[in-house]
């Protein structure tokens, strides 16, 4: 017994510590615990944006109806043209050839016609007086019927050759722009060989290359706001117009082209401009992508209210570089944590700090 209560008396003050230890609350239990959070925004027009080229809706390429050696052209690019206007010349001395061999054509038909006629009418007499057959006059009848058809045909290749030699001036049948000049003086061009590309101004738009991942934004956004770099300052209202079923084989872009909706003076064809989908304040809040949690049962933020945590189901209507787009389940204004979010717990007491903007992080 002696020896039992010297060795109680000698390891009691070791357990006890150890007992207490056990029965103690954890380390910082009591604490609050401090969580970086961001302010949400609502989302800003100009978040993601395309770099396009101002063109014009509808551009066409002039062509000669027929072939030979060009010998002026009277526009250049950039040239402002009007209806009916000369822009370019084929040499004339083939095409009046062919005319005027034509009109010789027409010429011998008539004369051919005329004898044939005069032929015709003496046939007739004599097979009233019983001097010819009737055999006789037919085949007379017959040469006058050929000679007429051949004078049509004389003259419908006659007009067919003054309408060529028309075609050796070339000319825009409505105000434009010369946007390229596809042939020059001195080159010996086909029939329907491209010289000029015209544009016509009137109806502007944006031609911009949208990546696979961004084509339904795209789609939805329906919307648009245009800058031009020369005027920054200058927004112009854009819709979609015709967005590319098929990828470009070389790049992996869709085309997409945006009407621009009354724009200014100043807007010219083939200037810089920048489109941006146009979303209306309420159309989503922006939180960075980094406050996005997810446990298998869908996307959750942690909220800050009245200094606890609250776990707020969202959903993402899409992910851009500067964040992810949430459509439902948070409002702007409110605190979200975007630091730790796995070792939170709800209802968990918090002390919340603004995370600073990213230009001061640095």
């Amino acid at each position: 017994m002696t020896t039992s209560r010297r060795v109680s008396r000698f390891l009691l003050p070791l357990v006890l510590p150890w007992l207490a230890a056990c029965n103690a609350p954890p380390p910082g239990a009591d604490e609050i615990r401090t969580v970086l959070v961001h302010i949400a925004t609502g989302a800003p027009s100009g978040g993601a944006s395309f770099t396009g080229e101002v063109r014009a809706r509808h551009e066409v390429e002039l062509a000669f109806r027929v072939g030979g050696k060009i010998a002026a052209r009277l526009a250049d690019t950039g040239s402002e043209i009007r209806a009916g206007q000369p822009l370019a010349r084929l040499d004339p001395n083939d095409l009046q050839l062919a005319a005027a061999a034509a009109a010789a054509q027409v010429a011998a038909a008539e004369s051919e016609v005329a004898t044939s006629s005069a032929e015709r009418e003496r046939y007739a007499g004599l097979l009233a007086r019983k001097f010819v057959s009737q055999a006789a006059f037919d085949s007379r009848q017959h040469a006058l019927n050929a000679a007429q058809a051949r004078l049509e045909q004389a003259r419908a290749q006659s007009r067919m050759s003054s309408n060529q030699a028309a075609y050796g001036t070339l000319s825009a049948e409505f105000p434009a722009v010369v946007s390229a000049v596809l042939a020059d003086v001195g080159q010996v061009v086909a029939a329907g060989q491209p010289v000029f590309r015209i544009a016509r101004p009137e109806e502007k738009e944006v031609l911009i290359a949208v990546p696979e991942s961004r084509v339904e934004e795209i789609r939805r956004a329906g919307k648009f706001t245009v800058n031009l770099w020369a005027d920054p300052k200058t927004e112009i209202a854009g819709e979609l117009r015709e967005l590319g079923a098929v990828a470009d084989a070389q790049t992996r872009t869709y085309p997409a082209r945006i009407r621009l909706l009354a724009p200014p003076p100043q807007v010219r064809l083939g200037m810089t401009a920048r489109v941006a989908p146009a979303e209306s304040a309420g159309s989503g809040v922006l939180v960075p992508l980094s406050a996005l949690g997810d446990r298998g049962d869908g996307a959750f933020v942690w909220v800050v209210a009245d200094g606890k945590l609250a776990r707020r189901a969202v959903r993402v209507a899409a992910f851009r570089e500067d964040g992810a787009l949430l459509g439902d389940g948070l409002h702007p204004g409110e605190s979200v944590v975007i630091a730790g979010i796995s070792r939170l717990q709800e209802g968990q007491a918090v002390h919340a700090k603004i995370a600073p903007p990213p230009a001061a992080q640095h």
